[in-house]
Order: structure tokens, then C-alpha cells, then sequence
């Protein structure tokens, strides 16, 4: 058996595992496969079977083939009852996936079986490739699995939605994915363009679809601003209907910055239909954190519900970088020993984590040091170390910001060199040879939580450095 010859051929298929999807680098795979699990449950749409192909993949990522190969199981069966019609153009993807699969558990036979199929489906469209066919439902496809990979990949899957709808503009699915896929891009780049485009296309799915509360979420946050009141009315429909865990959490953000009382008590029917899923907490916690911000009366009692929130996210997600430094941070108003030893642990870890979680580490820590130690040196070495990572999320800049602060706090104290240097540092690594370096070549907003990390981590120890 000829195994390089063979992955050429895995390769030239079209499916999740040819497909980029940034994983590793942007967010890690249990993260998206419990998201991925309230997609599969409460999807309004017939994407159904991508989105269990899409979860075999990421079972394969993490070493779980035997699920991997149940969720493609299921996937198949539900385009056998669902598509007989258009089985064979639906089940290429899903077939790749197999093939794949058992090319990693070295089943060899049987990935020639499932390369045999996507020849014969491959042949009868008529395609110029033996393992591959542009045809517009391998479009949306890819284009429902990128939004599932998170919402960063808005843009890529407004272009396969595209492409899908230039061939069948009238396809539901498509042009749902499509609007989906507008908000999506909207939410990494707030301009007017992508603001018209998704509002027109929700508005539309909406006149189609009138029980899609995922979509009404949407353009409820579309017209946040542009008509508050046809917003919330939206949102009352989706809190008072929707039994989706998932998008009672979208809800509960609409109102999260100016009325966290009213985001709470979405969050807690939200828990309360599923208790497991993570984020809720987290959620939960955050609105405690901004009641807090806000209370003249009742600290302790807020305060205490915040703690509980973050501690019960941490459990739920013993891995889950920003719920730690969540709770680190509500420690810090009346433990802050609790504070460092979590922000300790942390430190402890950083080698396995990804780039946007070391650069969030040295953020938290660094003003750890720097307002509550007043250890100016030791929180610009920890700034540094954050900013010298070179993927821009928000926490770089700032990371940016506080190396400013920092020069000026050199500058105030006659030490003229140390500030200079800080400028220097700035922009050298702010340069584009620089920013070059990064893996990714990533400026987008980062995922709710880390993944693995993709390059060591370019610091370690405490000491005291010069500039």
C-alpha cells in the first residue's frame, strides 16, 4: 500500500479535513464541540448532517474516531431520509470525512472503499476531478462549517454562500446561510456596507422563516442602535419561544452593557433548559461583574454571585483560560492572595496555551503588578512579554496601551532612557517585518476561549530586565 500516494489522494477531497479552519491556532476543539452539540439539537435549518460531519472532525482532533465515525453514521442516515433525491451530491463531504478517518486509524481498505464512492458520485456529475465536484451544495456546506468554526469566518462563508446561490438562487438554505453568514462578517468589521448587507438578508429570512429566533437575535443586534424598539420587540418574542440554550445567550447579551438585571434572568432560563453548557456561567457572571460596577448598596451580595458565576464556568470548562482570569479578577476585590495564586497557576501553564491566551495571562498579571504591587518594572517585562506575541487581539492592544502607561510613569520619574526604550519596543514590534512573524496572520477577534498553542511562549521567570 502505497500511503504518500494515498494522501494525495485524501487531499484532493473536499471535506473538513482539506478545509482551513484555524483550530488549533484560534480556539480549541472541545470548545466548539460543545457549541457545535446546541447547533446539531436546535438547528432551523437542514444542515443537520454538515454540522454532525463537522463534529467528526473535531472528534478527530480529538482522538475520539469512534464517535468521529458515529456522528457520520448518523449524518448519513438522516440524507438518507431526508435527501433520497439528492443523496449522492449531499454525501461527498461526508464520505471524505470517512475516508480520512480511517486513514488515521490505518484502515487503508476501507479508504479506498470511500475514495471509490466520491469517483463514482465524482463521475456521474460529470466532474473534471475524480475526487472532487464544484457543485453548490459542497459550497454551503463548507460555508455552515466555517460559521460553525466561529463567526471570525464570516467573510470566507459569505463567499461560499455565493457561490452555492449562483447556481441555485432560490435555495432557503443557501440564502439563510448566506444572511447568517453577512451578520457574521458585520460582527469583525462594524462598517455600513456589511451592516446593510446583513440587515436586508435577515429581514428576508425573517419574511420566509417567522419562528427563526437565531436570525431574529441577529437582526435584533443589527438594529441595536438603529431602532431600539423593534429590537427589543424581537428579543421579547425569541426570551418568550426559543428553547435554544445558545440563542437565549445571544438575548441575554443584547441587554447585557446597560440592563444586566434584565440579561440575568434570560441567562437563568437559559441554565436552566441546559445546565451543562459553560458559557451560561460565564455569561452569568459577567452581568454580575456589571451590576457590581454600577452598585452603590448590596456589594458583598453581588460580588458573592459573580464568584459562584465564574466558579461554576471554571468546573463546567476546567481548561477555559478567560473564565479563570474572570474569577481571578472578582477574587481580587476582597482576596487578591486568591487573585495571584490563580493568575500563578496560569503562568505556570503558559506553554500550552494559545497566542491569545499568553497575551491575555501577561495582560491580567501585568496590572496585577502594576496597580495593585506598584512593581512598574515587573509589569512592563510581563507587558512586553504579551506584546511581543505577535497575533493582534484585542488584548494586544492593550497590552499597547499599558506599555504607554508604563513610559509615562517612567517619564514622570526622570527616567528618560527607560520610557525611550518602551517607545522603541513598541515600534519595533509593531513593524510589518514584524508582524510578519505571526503563525496565523491573524488581526481578527479572537474566540471565547484558547485552543494549543502554536509557538513557545517567548518569556519566562520574573526578574527584573532592562530596557
Amino acid at each position: 500500500m502505497n500511503t504518500l500516494r494515498l494522501k494525495e489522494k485524501l487531499q484532493a477531497l473536499q471535506c473538513h479535513f482539506t478545509w482551513n479552519f484555524e483550530i488549533r491556532d484560534k480556539v480549541d476543539a472541545s470548545h466548539i464541540l460543545q457549541t457545535l452539540a446546541l447547533r446539531i439539537a436546535h438547528t432551523h435549518y437542514q444542515n443537520q448532517p454538515m454540522l454532525l460531519a463537522m463534529q467528526a472532525y473535531l472528534c478527530h482532533l480529538q482522538g475520539q474516531y469512534e464517535d468521529a465515525l458515529q456522528s457520520l453514521r448518523e449524518a448519513e442516515e438522516i440524507l438518507q431520509r431526508d435527501h433520497p433525491d439528492n443523496f449522492p451530491r449531499q454525501v461527498l463531504v461526508i464520505y471524505g470525512n470517512y475516508a480520512w478517518i480511517y486513514y488515521h486509524l490505518a484502515h487503508y481498505d476501507l479508504v479506498e472503499l470511500y475514495l471509490d464512492k466520491v469517483r463514482e458520485i465524482c463521475r456521474s456529475l460529470k466532474s473534471r476531478s475524480s475526487h472532487a465536484a464544484q457543485i453548490p451544495e459542497i459550497h454551503a456546506q463548507k460555508g455552515w462549517s466555517l460559521l460553525a468554526a466561529g463567526f471570525r469566518n464570516g467573510i470566507e462563508a459569505t463567499k461560499c454562500f455565493q457561490i452555492a446561490l449562483r447556481e441555485d438562487e432560490a435555495n432557503g438554505e443557501f440564502l439563510a446561510g448566506s444572511a447568517i453568514a453577512a451578520f457574521a462578517s458585520w460582527t469583525h468589521s462594524h462598517n455600513s456596507v456589511s451592516w446593510n448587507a446583513a440587515r436586508e438578508k435577515l429581514v428576508a429570512i425573517l419574511h420566509e422563516q417567522q419562528q427563526n429566533y437565531e436570525a431574529k437575535v441577529y437582526l435584533a443586534k443589527i438594529l441595536k442602535r438603529a431602532n431600539r424598539q423593534e429590537a427589543e420587540t424581537l428579543l421579547e418574542d425569541v426570551v418568550q419561544n426559543s428553547l435554544d440554550p445558545e440563542v437565549l445567550r445571544n438575548a441575554a447579551k443584547f441587554f447585557q452593557p446597560e440592563f444586566p438585571e434584565q440579561a440575568i434572568a434570560i441567562l437563568q432560563r437559559a441554565i436552566s433548559l441546559n445546565p451543562t453548557y459553560h458559557l451560561l456561567p460565564y455569561d452569568l457572571g459577567v452581568c454580575y461583574k456589571k451590576q457590581l460596577e454600577k452598585a452603590k448598596s448590596g456589594r458583598e451580595e453581588i460580588l458573592a454571585a459573580a464568584i459562584e458565576a465564574f466558579k461554576k464556568a471554571v468546573q463546567k470548562d476546567p481548561t477555559s483560560v478567560f473564565a479563570k482570569l474572570a474569577l481571578a479578577e472578582m477574587y481580587g476585590e476582597n482576596t487578591p492572595h486568591y487573585q495571584e495564586e490563580i493568575y500563578l497557576n496560569l503562568l505556570s501553564e503558559m506553554p500550552s496555551l494559545s497566542k491569545r491566551c499568553q497575551q491575555a495571562v501577561c495582560l491580567h498579571w501585568g496590572d496585577f503588578l502594576f496597580y495593585k504591587q506598584k512593581s512598574v518594572w515587573e509589569a512592563a517585562k510581563m507587558y512586553k512579554a504579551g506584546f511581543a506575541i505577535p497575533d493582534n487581539y484585542l488584548e494586544r492592544q492593550q497590552l499597547k496601551s499599558r506599555l504607554e502607561e508604563v513610559a509615562g510613569e517612567f517619564q514622570q520619574s526622570s527616567q528618560t532612557s527607560e520610557a525611550e526604550a518602551i517607545h522603541d519596543f513598541i515600534q519595533e514590534n509593531e513593524s510589518p517585518w514584524y508582524m510578519g512573524r505571526s503563525t496565523g496572520g491573524n488581526n481578527r477577534a479572537g474566540d471565547w476561549r484558547c485552543g494549543e498553542n502554536r509557538g513557545s511562549f517567548p518569556f519566562s521567570g520574573h526578574s527584573k530586565t532592562s530596557f
